[in-house]
């Protein structure tokens, strides 16, 4: 009887079958991973799908209209890079890269800032702490169509409030959307305005997954506020404050309404991005190549910085 058990079991493992039964414990663990695998992959499939209709089918065809010298209505003839050589060798274009460049970092750091601030004060007690966060969210709920006709009728003429009230305190009368300099501040003020409440929540919600006994012992060790602050709660948040500059980063260089609905990019184009940039040459100029041509520099620009974030992710998640 013996031998006969030793026998079956030496022509199991000769066949790559395990002694606990038909395939073994190994086995069956493969196979339902297999089988998983295979389920996760025709679920997958329809959206992979769907993604790839939505998106692939209108880049494609922006890449041939980049490449040629048609109109909204015909391709046109074939130019190559000729779109590309003309944007890049055109002042309007480095001009709204400029614009947009600083459009970019005041609305990413200038909110980032505000938003931590508003972050740090909502994990204290204050009165009506829920009333004031609720508050603080409107500026990013409130639709962007509101926001700009509310600041229009704060700085758009003389005769509105915020210029009425220089001129009533003798500051002269600062006219924000016709000065070009003040049109440019005034933009980039009003994005802040706009984006601070999305970082306030991002920060939010990665502080308070920080554990307070962190701080308690911090302070027990000797440790001041500001110690504390740049070497516990600036570490702890760096994943999520990455995450939010990737995300601001795309929302100010992609933003159109608030740019084009407070000033349509003037006075004299202190104020055109470089998405205001391409739909005027598309739209209004009717040059479908040189504008979308701006679109894919400003694609491919994004897909830089956001690698270069991502990078800084996966470090912050290693340390």
């Amino acid at each position: 009887m013996a031998l006969t058990t030793a026998q079956s079991g030496l022509s199991r493992a000769r066949r790559g079958v395990a002694p606990g039964g038909a395939g073994g414990p190994a086995n069956r663990k493969s196979k339902l991973s297999a089988q998983t695998s295979r389920t996760f992959f025709w679920l997958l499939l329809p959206s992979v799908v769907l993604l790839l209709l939505i998106h692939g089918y209108p880049l494609i065809h922006a890449g041939v209209q980049a490449t040629h010298d048609g109109s909204l209505i015909q391709t046109g003839n074939f130019v190559g890079g000729e779109n590309f050589a003309t944007v890049l060798s055109s002042p309007a274009f480095w001009k709204a890269a400029q614009f947009t460049l600083m459009f970019t970092i005041v609305g990413v750091f200038g909110s980032w800032l505000v938003g931590l601030g508003l972050a740090l004060l909502l994990r204290t007690k204050i009165p009506a702490g829920g009333t004031f966060k609720v508050l603080l969210l409107l500026p990013w709920v409130v639709p962007i169509v509101v926001s700009s006709t509310a600041w229009n009728w704060l700085v758009a003429t003389p005769d509105s409030l915020i210029p009425s009230l220089f001129r009533n305190l003798g500051l002269g009368t600062p006219l924000f959307l016709a000065d070009p300099n003040l049109a440019a501040v005034t933009v980039m003020v009003f994005k802040v305005w706009v984006s601070f409440p999305f970082m306030m929540m991002m920060i939010s919600a990665a502080l308070a997954s920080v554990d307070t006994t962190v701080y308690e012992a911090a302070s027990m060790d000797g440790a001041t506020r500001w110690q504390q602050f740049s070497q516990i709660t600036l570490p702890l948040i760096a994943r999520s404050t990455y995450i939010s500059w990737i995300l601001m980063t795309i929302f100010c260089v992609n933003d159109f309404p608030t740019i084009y609905l407070l000033t349509g990019g003037g006075p004299v184009s202190a104020t055109t991005s470089l998405v205001v940039l391409a739909y005027r040459t598309v739209f209004q100029d009717f040059a479908t190549g040189p504008g979308v041509a701006i679109a894919f520099l400003m694609t491919m620009t994004l897909v830089v910085i956001s690698v270069l974030l991502y990078r800084q992710i996966r470090k912050s998640s290693v340390e």
